[in-house]
């Protein structure tokens, strides 16, 4: 039986760039799973979406920046990711982005719509589809708690599930991580 001829989607997939979705609850290891992912052959690009607002906030980026070997160019983009992967994202043979449900955060915050964020989502997809790097995602899978109190938690929370199903859509791999071990899911 003679190998199935690829798609011209999956054909596309491999022209270009590398898609990984790293998945996980709080403190799982998906960013250290990420960073092993991402492997040792640079330039090496880590956009970081979040924003040290608060002093527990400050000390957690500071303890992922020390994580990190110093190969590592650390872009804080805490909004415009598909943009910033769409200027720059061509001078790196590895993007990691850290993380997706922070910057959701920062786009509800600004009070971007559901429609909105979804369409921003869209953008960033064509954005790393159109780099050749491999881009390493990390999100939060927050759907495995209790349903939370608040309804605009619920829709927080709802709205990161429907972004993480899109991504793990699109991805080439999705992985989990469970107590620091990267579980492959597609």
């Amino acid at each position: 039986m003679s190998p199935r001829k690829p798609s011209k989607r999956q054909s596309a997939r491999r022209v270009k760039g590398r898609i990984i979705l790293v998945l996980g609850g709080a403190a799982s290891g998906k960013s250290e799973a990420a960073l092993r992912l991402a492997g040792p052959r640079g330039p090496h690009a880590f956009v970081a979406t979040g924003q040290g607002l608060d002093d527990e906030m400050i000390v957690r980026i500071d303890r992922h920046r020390a994580a990190r070997s110093p190969v590592w160019e650390t872009v804080e983009e805490p909004m415009e990711v598909e943009a910033w992967i769409a200027k720059h994202g061509s001078r790196y043979r590895t993007i990691l982005l850290d993380c997706v449900t922070l910057w959701l955060s920062n786009l509800v915050g600004i009070g971007l719509s559901e429609g909105m964020v979804l369409t921003r989502v869209a953008s960033l997809m064509q954005a790393m589809r159109a780099t050749a790097a491999r881009v390493v995602i990390v999100s939060n899978e927050l759907g495995l708690g209790l349903v939370p109190a608040e309804p605009t938690t619920r829709a927080f929370r709802d709205l990161a599930g429907r972004v993480n199903q899109h991504i793990a859509a699109e991805a080439d791999e999705v992985l989990f991580a469970v107590s620091g071990i990267p579980l492959r899911f597609k």
